[in-house]
């Protein structure tokens, strides 16, 4: 089949097969939280927003540099821009900012894989092998890659996976190939346990070019960023000029450039604001892209090797609260000084989105001090200590 002809049947299954935006009628009541925003000049709201700009007042003396935003039931009701995108040239963060998105861009990949399975171009209980048949292990499948279950080795720590021809920058057909030629002893019998790997979504980002027949930085673009509105949201490409709205990455006040496996994408390489990222939350409380089935399933976990509240969905972190009937899901982000924090309590229809540029362990921590100042009676332990 060629290229013009499955892009055809693809925009069908994509822009035609799924007309329908509101949820089922089955979909659950997500409940509230503690406190009720839809009411922003009360005296209760105007309090809340005068702890967090003091909260963010410390936060920024002691680095922080990005930007933030709180949602409730589809509304904005706390949106805060702090320090600079680009100290060089003095350029502030502004509603417009994109920022490398880090390990939270694997929540895209998951989605891209599932809407191609949706329209059953793919099975998740597909051996990989059947999508890219230089693939060295016949065991593993798109889903255990999903749940981080394979057991292989992250492609980032890796001493000999380096850009073939001499190119500069590492990109996904050269992890295949350090697979394919290596293939590096993996950490235990697939789907035995669960270790978090980025070389699992690098592959996932080779599958949905192969099953697609596009590039995945256009399939991405075409089939989730342009449907659901997200004009300021890009897969990044360091061999494209990035453009004055792109916030770049500092750690202890030096400029990070990018390196050579900034040329790989599905496990990072989305650039966003926290606009667009409200954007995709809000969509995944409909069917306007995956069906509620699949994102039921996306948001369950999967490993039980371990007992905890902790565990792992498809491209989804999650906390359960058992006794509230609360569950959190969640994918945080560090990738040289950019760090994501993305946080959904879906029961209650309530996110939490904070990007930086200025590397700070103490972003990780700023969920769980917003989500106290709103709930203070509820203190879910929201503090990740793996940061992708």
């Amino acid at each position: 089949m060629n290229t013009k002809v499955l892009l055809i049947l693809l925009c069908a299954f994509f822009f035609i097969g799924n007309v329908s935006t509101a949820a089922p009628d089955n979909v659950p009541d997500f409940g509230r939280m503690g406190y009720d925003f839809r009411n922003p000049n009360s005296r209760k709201s105007k309090e809340i927003i005068r702890k967090l700009d003091s909260m963010y007042a410390g936060e920024v003396a002691r680095g922080f540099s990005g930007s933030v935003l709180i949602g409730y039931r589809g509304k904005i009701v706390y949106e805060r821009y702090y320090g600079y995108a680009n100290r060089a040239k003095g350029i502030k963060w502004s509603p417009n900012t994109r920022s490398q998105l880090a390990s939270t861009s694997k929540t895209f990949t998951s989605a891209a894989v599932l809407a191609l399975a949706d329209k059953g171009l793919l099975n998740l209980n597909d051996r990989v092998k059947k999508h890219i048949p230089e693939f060295p292990y016949s065991t593993i499948t798109i889903k255990m890659l999903l749940n981080h279950r394979s057991g292989m080795k992250d492609y980032v720590y890796a001493k000999h996976a380096k850009p073939r021809n001499g190119g500069k920058y590492f990109d996904n057909q050269d992890v295949i190939n350090w697979l394919s030629r290596v293939s590096p002893h993996k950490h235990f019998i697939p789907n035995t346990n669960f270790k978090y790997s980025n070389t699992n979504y690098a592959v996932l980002g080779s599958i949905v070019e192969r099953v697609s027949g596009m590039r995945f930085k256009y399939f991405l673009e075409r089939f989730v960023f342009e449907k659901l509105g997200m004009k300021n949201t890009e897969i990044h490409d360091p061999n494209l000029y990035a453009d004055r709205n792109v916030a770049l990455s500092y750690k202890s006040g030096r400029h990070y450039k990018d390196m050579y496996q900034d040329g790989v994408y599905g496990d990072k390489g989305v650039y966003s604001c926290v606009r667009d990222l409200y954007k995709w939350d809000q969509s995944l409380y409909s069917n306007k892209l995956l069906k509620w089935g699949t994102l039921k399933n996306a948001f369950r976990p999967y490993s039980f090797e371990k007992q905890s509240q902790r565990n792992y969905g498809l491209g989804w972190r999650m906390i359960d609260y058992p006794t509230e009937n609360m569950k959190v899901v969640y994918h945080n982000g560090l990738w040289h000084g950019n760090n994501t924090c993305f946080y959904r309590f879906i029961n209650d229809n309530f996110t939490i989105i904070v990007l930086g540029n200025n590397y700070t362990s103490r972003i990780y921590k700023q969920p769980a001090k917003i989500f106290r100042i709103i709930s203070p009676k509820k203190k879910p332990a929201l503090y990740e200590e793996q940061r992708g």
